[in-house]
């Protein structure tokens, strides 16, 4: 699953590598994005720009929003047909801007964190699904969730599972306001193999922690802490 990732480019950058007209809202670089907080996204309805959602889906048909709170990853082999998602991934995808993400391997007893980044591009998107929940005051929420698909052999001995991340070439397929037939979307669930990653450091475990020693290689992050 992916539970914290980074988007730590400027406005400019994310612009360009999303051919934007609007990119206003993204006011600073995210080091440590966390469950149900605001996340930018580029969504179906509005490709042009950037959006604004809560990260953790909650469909429109739940009681209760917080059913979001652990809803924040949908598995690609099964989204299409569970009731939580399928709706989405019908007519509601989005790209979830990033540059990177955590993933938490086990050494033994403990949980290492992990910082993977796209070994040939510094901003890339998550496959992502978005929902819209109206309260009783009539008041609209929107959110999201991040597609996960099986690892490959590249980030298999980390985890058993990865984020499903799209080629600059799928974007306008992905974001097709039609719903998409299997053969279609399919093959974008496989994921990129050019991944790279390095071990960071335990701070990233706390939301409160939102900074650049986060995604710093763990020697090099112990030594900048020193000063």
């Amino acid at each position: 699953m992916c539970g914290r990732y980074t988007l730590t480019a400027d406005a400019e950058s994310v612009q360009l590598a999303f051919n934007l007209d609007d990119v206003s809202g993204w006011t600073e670089p995210r080091f440590n994005i966390a469950p149900t907080q605001q996340v930018a996204v580029i969504t179906d309805r509005d490709p042009q720009a950037l959006s604004f959602m809560r990260w953790g889906l909650a469909p429109s048909w739940a009681k209760d929003p917080k059913i979001g709170n652990r809803m924040i990853n949908a598995r690609s082999e099964t989204a299409a047909e569970k009731p939580s998602f399928r709706t989405a991934f019908k007519g509601r995808r989005c790209l979830i801007p990033a540059d990177g993400y955590y993933e938490w391997t086990k050494q033994g007893k403990q949980k290492i964190p992990m910082y993977i980044q796209h070994a040939d591009r510094e901003i890339f998107a998550f496959a992502g699904l978005w929902e819209s929940w109206k309260n009783p005051d009539g008041d609209w929420l929107q959110t999201c969730a991040i597609l996960t698909t099986e690892a490959n052999e590249r980030l298999r001995p980390i985890h058993h599972r990865m984020t499903v991340i799209l080629e600059p070439n799928d974007y306008e397929l992905w974001l097709s306001p039609r719903e998409l037939l299997p053969p279609e979307w399919q093959p974008l669930m496989a994921g990129p193999k050019q991944l790279k990653f390095h071990e960071v450091s335990t701070q990233v475990n706390s939301p409160a922690n939102d900074n650049l020693t986060l995604v710093l290689p763990r020697e090099s992050a112990s030594q900048t802490n020193m000063f």
